[in-house]
């Protein structure tokens, strides 16, 4: 087999190149005057990337093939014979993917004893499953396998706006996205045409542009007391249920209302919003009818399955808006169901979520094609988890830190034309101010 570290120091070494060849590149194209000296820089940038990006590819391949053969080496291994010096791990129902601790607590107080006290605990050393970030430099150390999917799977709850987005796993820190927003009614893009017999046909071609897509940082810093170190369930509660909480909300408020400064853009903030006006001498803080009509009307429907989201505070509002005995909202009334949503307003899925804005304002209601909204996080999860080598020390305290990377935005760059009428279209549609 091969030497496992090696391949990931290669690795994050071929990383850390690509980040700041990358970001150079990014800054150069930002330039709209650049220089023929700078021009040439960027076309020499943009093929030391291409390699790097491949030469990252190739390596993240190399090392996952040796670590499934080392998986295998595990699974098939006669348990009764236990190598001289290695941990025992008979208790472990995965210990390939658990690197051998019994859960989460149990890890993070390894990592700590091994920043704090220096004390290496064995599992975080084997060779055959160890996961590391330059732990010894000070990054930390990668999570196992299944706890990382663990605080994955919390933090991309369906319930919430980032669950329901689908992001796409990439190796680098910033991604170039192909897309092409013509319609099938325009004058551009794909086009189809009716063909008298023998008539010459007319050619089309796809109106693709490249998009930018970079990730940004995103972490939960928890502190926990030598009391709660010592409290297992609690101490799991917190690096699990509390961190993947708190990334959660932060996430999905980004892709919400994010200013595209050091985390995504969010489509509240986007150009591809599409802002309807309140009825005419409409009071403050109510919902109409032809709200939620001019709404719907303005949804782009090209595939998708477009949902509400609303604050708590319209529920009431909702409740009491119908056509004739029609009503607009129908309550979800299956107690305990599987399914994430709260009911429907004319027959598309309702979330009642915090991140909407009070009643009232902008955002306290949205019809949204979340389909629409690009994201992209670290490939294989991405997540890392470190601790404190002596930061608070004095108090008794230890703090942990998550991090993983994420990137987004809109899909359209401004809401399209429609195939017959005046209003433009979109994935995203709120309902303006009724202060």
């Amino acid at each position: 087999m091969k030497d496992l570290k090696k391949l990931r120091q290669q690795l994050a070494d071929k990383k850390a190149a690509g980040r700041g060849k990358t970001e150079e590149l990014n800054g150069l194209l930002a330039k709209s005057d650049a220089s023929d000296a700078e021009k040439a820089r960027i076309d020499v940038l943009d093929k030391e990337v291409t390699a790097l990006e491949g030469d990252v590819e190739s390596l993240s391949a190399e090392i996952a093939a040796e670590e499934r053969q080392a998986r295998r080496a595990g699974l098939f291994a006669n348990s009764a014979i236990v190598p001289a010096g290695s941990a025992a791990r008979s208790d472990e129902p995965n210990p390939t993917t658990t690197d051998g601790f019994k859960n989460l607590s149990e890890f993070a107080v390894s990592v700590r004893n091994a920043y704090v006290n220096h004390q290496i605990d064995p599992r975080l050393a084997a060779p055959a499953n160890f996961h590391q970030n330059q732990g010894g430099a000070g990054e930390g150390f990668l999570v196992p396998v299944e706890y990382r999917q663990n605080i994955w799977e919390l933090a991309f709850d369906p319930t919430d706006i980032l669950g329901m987005v689908t992001p796409e796993p990439t190796t680098s820190n910033a991604i170039q996205v192909p897309k092409d927003e013509t319609t099938p009614w325009g004058a551009a893009g794909v086009q189809a045409f009716w063909r008298a017999e023998a008539a010459q046909m007319t050619a089309s071609k796809a109106a693709v542009s490249q998009m930018m897509l970079q990730l940004h940082e995103l972490y939960a810093f928890v502190l926990a007391t030598d009391e709660v170190l010592q409290d297992a369930p609690r101490l799991q509660n917190r690096l699990t249920v509390k961190a993947a909480q708190a990334i959660r909300w932060q996430a999905s408020e980004a892709i919400m209302w994010g200013d595209g400064n050091g985390k995504p853009l969010g489509f509240m903030n986007s150009n591809a919003l599409v802002t309807v006006a309140k009825d005419n001498a409409q009071a403050a803080d109510t919902l109409s009818v032809n709200n939620i009509l001019n709404m719907s009307s303005r949804v782009l429907r090209m595939g998708g399955r477009p949902i509400w989201l609303a604050n708590s505070d319209v529920e009431p509002q909702l409740a009491s808006l119908t056509i004739g005995n029609i009503p607009f909202f129908l309550p979800n009334t299956q107690p305990g169901g599987a399914s994430p949503y709260e009911g429907s307003i004319r027959g598309k899925p309702t979330i009642f979520s915090e991140h909407c804005s009070k009643l009232g304002d902008k955002g306290d209601i949205v019809v949204s094609d979340l389909s629409g909204y690009l994201a992209a996080t670290k490939q294989g999860g991405g997540i890392d988890f470190a601790a404190s080598i002596h930061l608070f020390f004095d108090y008794g305290i230890q703090a942990f830190r998550w991090t993983f990377r994420l990137g987004g935005q809109p899909y359209l760059s401004g809401p399209v034309a429609a195939a017959k009428g005046a209003n433009t279209k979109s994935h995203f549609v709120t309902l303006a101010d009724r202060a």
